[in-house]
């Protein structure tokens, strides 16, 4: 049976997100699946803040300076017979809020692990989250260039701290100085390592057979008959892979590589492309939506200020849930009981925008908003109905704001207002008095708030400490 043009595309889409600890690698990973998926020409080493080449992903002017993802951006690529939407999430760990309601607009995640250090504590969050909607996971053992923990131990460690199987798809042969490549447990193949050939996508010369002469010859007898040896513990001791298993969430297939030198990462897509489902049905407080569903419905996971400087604007990033958007459609927006025409819908690649004329079930679009759409609005073709699991965060910290230029109250005003829309930070007032009292979950985010109405809105501010240890909404 032949599908429908609609759900020919339905089946296409894989949507996912990476999630990590700071610094484990997710940058450099976003962007060598970028070269893979033929969304950059060459990969640009992601360096620290000195330095003027930056990932294509981190595309804030205080991104660019730290080295961090602050904002979640969207890109999308084609990789086989797939399109691919990969969502970038913040890799600081105050950007819990952000990164949170990210999580729920993906189908699957890829965990990505400095092989050096194992699970981190921000991977333990993350992977709590995951666990809500029982995302499937695929894990990257990253940076083998270098000296790793044993790899056995690793696999240990995942499954003791995270509660999940792990179904090893590659094996490394070495690390560090040693790092020769990887042994494909499913096909009997080996795939040899080179150095200085992170930039662009190479040819890898590959061995056929555990037990032939040539892997001998190109490893190193010694490393080759560690490896047999690994291998026979490994296939003894660990999870087959199983596709049921992997979508139910209970096991992780674990491919090792490393992105830096652009090795690995392929392996890894293709298990993406080929195991990750197509966008799965979400919950409403009426009723499920699946994909193939053929009337539009989606979702708002996240509101961003001036991703354009030069226009002052506010996207709403919306997960399309089922139906084929096109561009002038009428949408009911069911908070508030609206019918708006979308005509000027946009597609992302980290910071570069273009019009979108169509999209289907787990694409991103964002939709312009002058202060009408809010963080968890559903949109429809009129059914009233509203996705739930879009998770709001009570402010941990408090403090209150200043303005060095008494005149620039209403300048800092409206910079509050759009930058609290997009759900990093919530702005209070209290009644007694005119302060005005900004909450957050992290402390990064008072700088990032700082940082942007000083370059934003021309605004600039300092903070005072504030006697105010929670805050509720009457």
């Amino acid at each position: 049976m032949t599908l429908s043009p609609y759900l020919q595309e339905v089946a296409k889409r894989r949507t996912f997100a990476i999630i990590s600890h700071p610094d484990a690698g997710k940058t450099t990973i976003t962007e060598k699946v970028l070269l893979f998926g033929q969304a950059i020409q060459t990969a640009g080493t992601v360096k620290g803040r000195g330095s003027s080449q930056h990932a294509k992903s981190d595309w804030m002017e205080m991104e660019k300076q730290r080295g961090i993802s602050i904002t979640t951006s969207v890109m999308q690529f084609p990789y086989h017979d797939c399109l691919v939407n990969l969502l970038d999430t913040p890799g600081h760990e105050d950007f819990s809020e952000d990164t949170y309601r990210t999580l729920t607009a993906v189908d699957c995640c890829l965990m990505v692990i400095d092989a050096a250090k194992g699970v981190e504590d921000r991977t333990r969050k993350l992977m709590e989250v995951t666990r809500l909607r029982d995302t499937p996971i695929l894990t990257f053992m990253n940076k083998l260039d270098r000296d790793i923990r044993d790899p056995m131990e690793l696999l240990d460690e995942v499954e003791n701290e995270l509660k999940i199987g792990c179904a090893p798809i590659t094996w490394p042969i070495g690390c560090g100085k040693l790092f020769k490549g990887v042994y494909h447990l499913y096909k009997d193949e080996t795939y040899l390592y080179q150095t200085g050939k992170g930039h662009t996508i190479q040819e890898v010369r590959i061995v056929k057979g555990l037990n032939n002469p040539d892997l001998d010859a190109a490893v190193g007898e010694d490393l080759a008959q560690q490896l047999r040896d690994e291998l026979e513990l490994v296939q003894g001791a660990s999870n087959e892979f199983d596709k049921d298993l992997f979508l139910a969430g209970e096991i992780t297939p674990v491919f090792f590589g490393t992105a830096l030198g652009n090795f690995g990462v392929d392996h890894m897509l293709d298990g993406l492309v080929e195991w990750a489902p197509a966008p799965m049905p979400r919950n409403t407080d009426t009723r499920e939506v699946t994909a193939t569903e053929e009337k539009f419905t989606g979702f708002v996971f996240k509101i961003q200020a001036n991703m354009d400087p030069k226009h002052r604007d506010r996207v709403a990033f919306m997960r399309v849930v089922s139906g084929k958007y096109e561009k002038g459609m009428k949408l009911r927006q069911v908070r508030i009981g609206k019918d708006v025409v979308i005509s000027d819908a946009l597609t992302f690649m980290a910071g570069d925008r273009s019009h979108v004329e169509e999209a289907y079930p787990g694409d991103i679009i964002g939709l312009h908003n002058h202060g009408t759409i809010q963080i968890g609005d559903t949109f429809t073709q009129g059914e009233m109905m509203k996705f739930t699991g879009i998770p709001n965060f009570a402010p941990e910290l408090f403090r209150r704001i200043r303005l060095k230029d008494p005149l620039k109250q209403k300048q800092l005003l409206k910079g509050l207002v759009q930058l609290s829309e997009e759900g990093a930070v919530q702005v209070f007032r209290p009644i007694a008095n005119n302060d005005l009292i900004v909450g957050a979950v992290g402390v990064l985010q008072f700088d990032v708030v700082v940082a942007r109405l000083k370059s934003e809105y021309n605004v600039e501010a300092i903070y005072e400490s504030v006697n105010v240890a929670t805050a509720r909404w009457g």
